[in-house]
């Protein structure tokens, strides 16, 4: 696959982003395709290693390791090095429904188990993804192709999320008559959304969803079943329903003054802002950072994307508070190959707000104490404290506060973005689904099959919080058993 010294010939090389200090004053993606040589070199890389750790898609030490849609990685690699891009295209869709997607938000786990990083520094598999599929837009290649034949079967999936879009495509495939109903007034759930406009412009996603749609996807918007609309009516109308719901309850923050007005959940704040964004004009729940002290609880992507958004509506000062200890410069002993690496790094976000301000805006070993108000009710500042991490008596690590280490933070704007807690609800309790110890719809990974007949369960309302790319894979899992389910049999991936 590539060339067999390609690895020792090039060294690993990105395409520069554009300078921070420009990117923040707008809204823009950032990320820019290096020239075909240098991507045909860098596929070059791409080692005969015999068995391509890649693409496994296991979960080692409760991270990704390898690729979960399982891509063929060493094949694409191979087309692009001899410059084949029509057929790389081929081999990435045969695992990949949204290529686009993932070659713009996943963290790249597949990089992390590259053979080529055991001896150098791993291929850039995700920047290759993407570079293929940009031009396949680009050059037409990527055409609407309908079902030659219709089976007089209904399926309604509820959710457009990633996990939602992956299934209606793959039953859609199969002939079957696909209805997506989401609440929002935008399709693409998360990817719509939750991420960013600059790390994912939305123009891509309608793209997508307008393919779908060409193919014979109905949607169906401004719609939330268990709400809106009666969920015995999609047991009722249709011959099988699949669940995309997403993990969309917050972790709160229970401490002294969270009900001061200011403080807000982190996907309140991006979705608003997105939407102001596509409506070309301010909208009644939009929050705006412009002038103001923010304080960012949270350390993860989607701290890292309220940080960059913060950045561009003119913050005057940013401050992004991690509870855990700062990642090593290189991989731990604990944390070997193939394992994905849990080493610093520094994001889209930390590296704008490092050329604003001066340096990371993360402060490690850090939680909040206490939210301190104005006379007004409004947040003014937050009370923070330093921790360690300590055992208890049953071998679990707890954070300990450090006796004097408190310190307060000017905020008049805090964004909550410490993770999920699972799914809505409401519906499930509607529908009588069952449910795991964490709240999580319970359907067991590889069937998707739920406690009622005919319903399955597909994406983070099954597995709880995780990556675009596992939603996919979800999606289309669940998608092959809902064929199942309807036909005896299945011949869809």
């Amino acid at each position: 696959m590539g060339k067999p010294t390609g690895f020792i010939e090039y060294a690993r090389e990105l395409p520069l982003d554009r300078p921070a200090l420009e990117r923040i004053r707008d809204w823009n993606e950032f990320h820019h395709h290096p020239l075909e040589a240098k991507l045909r070199e860098q596929a070059a890389r791409c080692m005969d290693c015999g068995t391509p750790f890649c693409h496994i898609g296991k979960i080692l030490n409760g991270m990704a390791s390898g690729c979960p849609i399982n891509n063929l990685i060493p094949e694409w690699n191979d087309l692009v090095y001899r410059g084949l891009w029509e057929e790389a295209l081929e081999r990435l869709h045969r695992t990949n429904n949204f290529p686009e997607f993932t070659g713009r938000v996943c963290p790249a786990p597949c990089e992390g188990s590259c053979n080529a990083g055991l001896v150098t520094a791993p291929v850039t598999i995700k920047e290759i993804e993407c570079a293929i599929i940009d031009r396949a837009w680009e050059h037409g290649w990527v055409q609407p192709h309908p079902p030659a034949v219709r089976t007089d079967k209904t399926v309604a999936i509820v959710g457009s999320g990633p996990a939602g879009l992956a299934a209606a495509a793959q039953l859609n495939r199969a002939g079957h008559s696909v209805t997506v109903f989401e609440r929002a007034d935008r399709l693409g759930g998360l990817l719509m959304y939750g991420i960013p406009n600059m790390k994912l412009d939305k123009a891509i996603v309608q793209r997508r969803v307008d393919l779908l749609a060409a193919e014979g996807v109905r949607f169906v918007t401004n719609t939330e079943v268990g709400v809106n609309y009666d969920p015995r009516r999609l047991r009722a109308n249709f011959d099988a329903l699949i669940l995309c719901t997403g993990a969309t309850r917050p972790r709160d923050l229970p401490v002294e003054g969270r009900e001061l007005r200011g403080i807000h959940f982190a996907m309140d704040y991006l979705t608003a802002n997105t939407r102001r964004l596509l409506n070309g004009g301010p909208n009644g729940d939009f929050l705006d950072a412009a002038g103001k002290d923010v304080v960012v609880v949270g350390g993860g992507d989607t701290g890292t994307d309220c940080c960059g958004t913060a950045l561009r509506q003119g913050c005057r000062s940013l401050v992004q508070l991690e509870i855990l200890p700062r990642p090593p410069l290189e991989r731990a002993p604990d944390n070997p190959w193939p394992e994905w690496p849990k080493i610093y790094r520094l994001d889209y976000g930390q590296e704008e707000a490092a050329a604003v301000f001066g340096g990371d805006p993360r402060v490690y070993l850090t939680t909040v104490k206490k939210f301190i108000g104005d006379s007004a009710g409004h947040v003014a500042g937050v009370r923070t404290v330093e921790v360690t991490w300590e055992k208890d008596a049953q071998g679990r690590y707890l954070p300990r506060e450090v006796p004097g280490s408190e310190k307060e933070l000017p905020a008049q704007l805090v964004l909550l973005a410490m993770g999920f807690l699972g799914p809505e609800q409401g519906l499930l309790d509607q529908l009588g689904l069952e449910r795991d110890p964490r709240t999580n719809i319970r359907a067991e990974h590889g069937r998707f099959a739920t406690n009622l007949p005919g319903v399955f369960a597909a994406g983070d309302c099954r597995r709880g919080q995780s990556l675009v790319v596992w939603a996919i894979n979800e999606g289309r899992g669940a998608a092959r058993e809902c064929d199942r389910y309807l036909m005896g049999e299945t011949l869809l991936p």
